[in-house]
């Protein structure tokens, strides 16, 4: 059975990291994509750009009237399946380019599950639609607009889609072989395709969660209690990033595929900060 290296960065007061792989090397976060498209959603509707309850259709091919707006996509309330038409099982979304997501937008009203705004279903798909509305209304690529709105303002140098080869680190599967990462840096770029360090998600998280720097956080983010939170999950690697209303954090990236163990690490480490502060008080 191989191994999976976890790294593990932590903070009720100060910040502290735990066992794991190298800091300063590119993995996937997949998912954690998300927060950072809505944050450049929310963003562009402070320029006057968009405005988070334009429909759809105002600024992509897509039918009139389905009664899908920015918000539904960034909520996950856009009645829309999980993912796309038509994946590959080894390489899902190797396939999934612009001329594909054009397809579906032009015939979104066979892909809807229901009337949007009405109950929340997560979809990357959604956020492959957002994205390239964003991309659409502001007339420039969406990593373009991420690194002009988002990362510049939040000092974060080491997010994107395409790090350095000789800088990435991705899980090993039988017999300990490297595992190929799945191909995310076409459409579905805004749900999930995007690679950051370990300290710059960390960075990322206290920015957006904690500091406020842009302010309000994007709809993105996933709330159960005093906890902001959201995963990701690839091939070869999970994260969850999650803080509390009273700043403690945690980030947690393994160079695994499975997402439920890292999400239990995460709430572990959580759960012993709380503990560790009740006893200070």
């Amino acid at each position: 059975m191989p191994q999976v290296p976890a790294c593990i960065l932590s903070s009720s007061h100060e910040p502290q990291v735990s066992h794991g792989h190298d800091l300063d090397r590119f993995v996937q976060i997949g998912s954690l994509t998300k927060p950072l498209t809505g944050t450049l959603l929310v963003q562009l509707a402070s320029t006057g750009t968009l405005q988070l309850d334009d429909p759809l259709e105002q600024f992509l091919p897509a039918p009139v009237g389905t009664g899908i707006t920015l918000r539904h996509l960034a909520e996950h309330t856009a009645a829309l399946p999980r993912v796309p038409p038509r994946l590959r099982r080894s390489d899902p979304y190797v396939d999934f380019d612009a001329g594909s997501l054009d397809s579906v937008v032009r015939n979104l009203n066979s892909f809807t599950t229901g009337t949007p705004g009405q109950k929340a279903e997560y979809s990357n798909l959604g956020y492959a639609l957002l994205g390239a509305a964003l991309a659409s209304a502001a007339r420039a690529p969406y990593e373009e607009l991420l690194h002009e709105h988002v990362l510049a303002p939040l000092d974060l140098t080491a997010i994107t889609s395409n790090p350095p080869p000789d800088n990435q680190l991705s899980g090993r599967g039988f017999l300990g072989r490297h595992l190929r990462p799945w191909t995310m840096n076409g459409a579905i770029l805004p749900a999930g395709g995007l690679w950051a360090t370990p300290r710059d998600t960390a960075h990322l998280l206290t920015r957006l969660l904690v500091e406020r720097r842009l302010g309000e956080p994007a709809p993105s983010w996933q709330t159960t209690g005093r906890l902001r939170w959201h995963d990701g999950a690839t091939r070869g690697a999970s994260v969850f990033a999650g803080a509390m209303d009273d700043g403690t954090w945690v980030v947690v990236h393994r160079l695994s595929g499975q997402p439920l163990p890292t999400e239990k690490m995460a709430a572990q480490v959580l759960k012993n900060a709380v503990t560790e502060t009740s006893r200070e008080i």
